[in-house]
């Protein structure tokens, strides 16, 4: 599978956490969020704030199925555009809050992250689209999940911000 450099770099890092930690799957109820920070697709996903510096124009995102299931494949799709190239060193700060615990709240070298889907730094201008399945694990507990991922350049230039809020039933 051919991957290009589209959402891979913010969205994967979310994802995988999410998916090591059971995240999604089972019952899920979506938040409703502004369609002003909307990521448009099928998705849970929205901007963290008005995307209008990030370097990152994300046009589309699907999610298949909506809401993911637990013991399922979850198939990701992502178009989008950079506008400049995204360079070694850039970083993606990841928080997962189950209620109000902070489960996690880590820094990460994103060129290291987006190896693992075989793609490498630089991430070049242009448009790109990204297709990614993952296998979600069959247990999901309970309750509300917000997943933030910030992700930077070395010199501190937003790249993008996104941010998904989940519930999951019994």
């Amino acid at each position: 599978m051919k991957l290009s450099t589209c959402l891979v770099s913010f969205i994967l890092p979310s994802l995988a956490v999410c998916k090591s930690l059971s995240f999604f799957g089972g019952h899920q109820a979506v938040l409703d969020s502004s369609d002003e920070l909307k990521i448009p697709g099928d998705n849970p996903l929205e901007h963290c704030q008005k995307p209008t510096n990030d370097i990152l124009a994300i046009e589309k995102v699907d999610l298949d199925p909506n809401p993911p299931r637990a013991g399922q494949t979850l198939t990701i799709k992502a178009t989008g555009t950079f506008t400049e190239d995204v360079e070694e060193g850039a970083k993606v700060h990841l928080q997962v809050k189950y209620g109000l615990i902070r489960l996690i709240n880590q820094e990460a070298d994103l060129c290291e992250q987006i190896k693992s889907v075989g793609l490498e730094c630089p991430l070049k201008k242009g448009q790109t689209n990204f297709t990614k399945d993952v296998e979600m694990p069959q247990p999901i507990p309970p309750g509300k999940y917000h997943v933030l991922a910030d992700v930077y350049t070395k010199d501190k230039n937003n790249i993008t911000c996104l941010e998904a809020t989940v519930t999951f039933g019994d």
